[in-house]
């Protein structure tokens, strides 16, 4: 059926280096990895994991990150296979079109733009939370119709996420710049914190390891 004919390996290398749809290799090997670990060191890292070990798992909130790094580990070989396959941009809706036919990558590339909306609501709403509590500690209380999960309108949220659109249309060279001062931030964040907290290991709170579950 035409709806899945598959576009060969071939032919995806051949349109990509047509000058209308070529890209320019600006980005080094660093500039990738650090976008990789910008979008593993999310912001749920600094509020989640501790209120999760609080309420929920307790200590053994550090399966899930082993868990959480084989599973990761796992789609980064299946994705560097299909990338050293298919040499081309596109990612999953590439790989689709070349392998399952156009129609499946149709689907895919559409589920694609829903995960990077939803993933950007999310993480647009953590940095306004972040935001709002910066401007609360500096006293300015930000109203509850336009700041926080509960707002009409997250306009901290909505700033954001027009600030980030502005970085990115300005260029790919000037993002990676930006990511780079946001993951050191961050790691030196997360560094301080487990510096700061090996001061204050206590055997006893890793006893039950597991808690019991509760109804």
């Amino acid at each position: 059926m035409e709806v899945f004919r598959v576009k060969s390996i071939e032919q995806s290398i051949q349109d990509t280096e047509e000058p209308e749809h070529r890209l320019r290799k600006d980005l080094s090997a660093l500039d990738l990895t650090v976008f990789g670990i910008g979008v593993i060191v999310g912001t749920g890292i600094f509020v989640l994991t501790g209120r999760v070990a609080r309420d929920l798992a307790g200590p053994a909130v550090a399966l899930s990150f082993v868990a959480a790094g084989i599973v990761c580990a796992l789609a980064a070989l299946c994705y560097a296979e299909f990338a050293s396959t298919v040499p081309v941009a596109g990612s999953a809706y590439t790989f689709a079109f070349a392998t399952l036919g156009e129609f499946p990558a149709w689907i895919i590339g559409w589920d694609l733009m829903l995960e990077m909306m939803l993933g950007a609501a999310v993480v647009a709403v953590g940095w306004s939370g972040y935001l709002t509590s910066l401007l609360e500690s500096l006293g300015i209380v930000l109203p509850d119709a336009i700041a926080g999960e509960g707002a009409t309108f997250n306009l901290p949220a909505a700033l954001v996420v027009l600030a980030l659109t502005a970085i990115l249309v300005a260029g790919i060279k000037l993002s990676s710049r930006f990511n780079l001062i946001i993951v050191t931030i961050k790691i030196a964040v997360v560094l301080l914190v487990i510096v700061a907290g090996l001061f204050f290991v206590n055997a006893v709170n890793y006893t039950p390891f597991i808690p019991p579950s509760k109804p």
